[in-house]
């Protein structure tokens, strides 16, 4: 699928909410045409189940026993049960476009997305979107639902956030964009307190930031930026990269994925305002010592000068591995 609304339909199939024992059907018919009745019996005046039909507790029964060839897959997600046993217990809560309205959480991982579209719209109710691993290069935040609390996007092929910054989402607490194609230093501008106001939780691992001082500049307006890592990024190559972050973002609790303790905190005071030890560039001597297997180069300077014997000339390629 190319876009995001063509993968949840692929899910939606793969998630079999309309079979058996979801969905509607021979098993439930009677008691889902009782409850869509205006004159429903009261609940708990209801009759038995007709034979052929099954009770609720059964039908969950079937989805929940490991060795039921209805049940879903251990390591499946907490949406993937929710759906199904919503669809067993109370499938016209799912019918139709109402099934948008039922999904807080959505994850479609590796599934080849290069669009998020404007379909996503359609679910009201989201909070969190996961589309690690796919081949998005740009997001329009046009296209995300206002209510997004979760967007994460590592491993993909992003290398521009113009679009997304457009109009984010206001209540947005974590941005995962590791494993992307972020360069510096056009990208740092996008990281302030007037496009995350919320912002919680901030990964930039493995992109191509080379400003340290710049994005420390955009960072330090996210007042409650907690959580933020930056490795993998040739910024973190600077000797004091560390111990200028953690001075210069005292709100700052983790960050690559270690702790910031007290003691640390105090090691580095006063690191960020000396902004001068942070070079950017840096110089590599390389001395060679011994060469071996290369032909002697006093064998061939035994020609007198101005003789017309032959010349010959050796090139070598020579390379260095860090």
């Amino acid at each position: 699928p190319g876009s995001v609304s063509a993968a949840f339909q692929e899910y939606l199939q793969h998630l079999g909410l309309q079979d058996f024992p979801c969905g509607f059907g021979s098993w439930n018919k009677s008691r889902l045409s009782a409850r869509r009745s205006p004159w429903a019996e009261p609940a708990g005046l209801e009759e038995a189940v007709p034979p052929g039909e099954e009770t609720p507790e059964a039908l969950l029964e079937l989805l929940r026993d490991q060795h039921s060839p209805w049940a879903l897959p251990p390591d499946c997600s907490p949406q993937d049960r929710l759906l199904r046993e919503v669809a067993a217990l109370a499938p016209e809560l799912l019918h139709g476009s109402r099934v948008f309205q039922a999904v807080k959480s959505l994850r479609i991982l590796d599934k080849g997305v290069e669009e998020v579209d404007e379909g996503l719209l359609r679910f009201q109710q989201l909070e969190e979107l996961i589309l690690s691993a796919n081949h998005i290069s740009r997001v329009t935040s046009a296209h995300l639902p206002r209510t997004l609390k979760v967007l994460e996007l590592c491993c993909n092929a992003v290398d521009d956030l113009q679009d997304l910054c457009a109009r984010p989402p206001p209540e947005l607490q974590h941005l995962g964009l590791g494993y992307n194609r972020l360069c510096g230093p056009s990208q740092e501008k996008h990281f302030t307190v007037d496009f995350w106001p919320n912002l919680v939780s901030l990964d930039l691992s493995f992109n191509n930031l080379t400003d340290l001082l710049e994005l420390v500049s955009q960072l330090s307006t996210l007042q409650n930026l907690h959580i933020l890592v930056l490795q993998g990024n040739p910024l973190a190559l600077i000797p004091t990269y560390r111990g200028f972050l953690v001075d210069s973002l005292p709100k700052l609790s983790i960050l690559d994925d270690i702790h910031i303790q007290p003691e640390e905190r105090q090691q580095f005071h006063g690191l960020a305002r000396q902004p001068e030890l942070i070079r950017s560039e840096a110089r590599v001597v390389v001395s060679i010592g011994e060469m071996k297997g290369l032909p002697n180069p006093e064998a061939f300077q035994q020609l007198e000068v101005g003789s017309e014997g032959p010349v010959i000339t050796y090139s070598y390629c020579v390379t260095y591995e860090f």
